[in-house]
């Protein structure tokens, strides 16, 4: 591997590719080590990286699309990419990765990012596309170092989303379901069903989803899938809208919490403006206090066309965190 141009600006850093599962426990430890570091509420666990790892595609390949940087042989930071088709319309080459808190400063998040770059440009000279190609980052509030080394590289802000919470206590009766609408345990076999129908469900959202077959193996996969916790609405032999909730024990382990996640709130198209998104979000809530948990979170599009922010608003959740996506043309000269 041909290390970039900016990473001897860093003296002893070494950048190298991705080698396996045995580096999944540096990766899990830099990435935790930030998100406490910049009050990001999310932990990783080996498992739930090995399940996403485990299947690559065309769009996510550990072994193309990681990067990993040591000093003296410690693994000091990471950096990953993948692609997506947007539904505004372009071909976005998206990044991420994290720094160990111990080694800020020194330019490692830099060449990282100038990594990512030059590597994002060779994929993409790869692939027949006329849609605009654009880099992408997400930055959350609190992580001014990331936002300062994005806004030198010419990102902008794009979209705006948010975190939200609500406490457990005091939660509203069942609504009623629309007619002909019934609510049925998911079962294994249902599992693809509900897939294609949540990645149909936000097709006309701002953003992209990986909808391939091995993104549905690494949903398959994951430890946090738990069938029992899944809100299905049917109306028939069709899903028509759904809550995706999971509990990830270590993550409220480490931050000593007991806290449920409505990791996706989906209504098809032909479904929507009949209170269903409603009624089995606060499903939903009984559900995760009945399993133990005292508050819910989120992830919002501060701009959802559905007008989701003000629906979950009505439901009690309140903005705890903000961060925005960031895009460059990939054409654009580096500073």
């Amino acid at each position: 591997m041909t290390t970039h141009p900016a990473a001897p600006t860093v003296a002893g850093l070494r950048l190298r590719p991705y080698a396996g599962s045995d580096d999944l426990p540096g990766i899990v430890k830099v990435m935790n080590a930030e998100h406490e570091a910049d009050r990001l509420p999310w932990r990783a666990t080996r498992e739930e990286l090995a399940a996403e790892y485990s299947h690559p595609s065309d769009q996510f390949d550990p072994a193309r699309d990681v990067v990993v940087a040591e000093l003296d042989r410690e693994m000091v930071a990471f950096g990953e990419r993948s692609w997506v088709d947007t539904t505004d319309g372009l071909r976005e080459y998206r990044m991420g990765g994290a720094v160990h808190p111990g080694w800020r400063r020194r330019g490692i998040g830099t060449a990282l990012l100038r990594e990512n770059e030059t590597r994002a440009r060779a994929l993409a000279a790869t692939h027949e596309t006329d849609r605009p190609r654009v880099l992408g980052l997400y930055i959350g509030e609190h992580q001014p170092g990331r936002q300062a080394i994005a806004q030198r590289a010419g990102y902008v802000p794009v979209r705006w989303f948010f975190e939200m919470g609500r406490s457990l206590d005091a939660l509203p009766p069942l609504p009623t379901l629309p007619e002909g609408i019934e609510v049925r345990p998911a079962t294994a076999d249902q599992m693809r069903q509900i897939f294609k129908a949540d990645v149909e469900a936000f097709q006309d959202h701002w953003g992209g989803f990986d909808a391939s077959e091995q993104s549905f193996q690494r949903w398959l996969d994951s430890p946090s899938l738990d069938l029992s916790l899944l809100v299905m609405a049917w109306d028939g032999d069709e899903v028509a809208a759904g809550v995706v909730n999971a509990i990830y024990p270590a993550e409220n382990e480490s931050l000593g919490t007991r806290r449920g996640w409505l990791d996706s709130v989906f209504t098809r198209r032909q479904w929507r403006k009949r209170g269903l998104a409603q009624a089995l979000i606060v499903r939903s809530l009984h559900l995760l206090r009945d399993r133990g948990m005292t508050t819910a979170a989120l992830g919002v599009d501060a701009e959802n066309p559905s007008g989701a922010l003000r629906l979950y608003e009505r439901n009690g959740f309140a903005v705890e965190m903000r961060g925005s996506a960031h895009r460059r043309p990939m054409e654009a000269e580096d500073r």
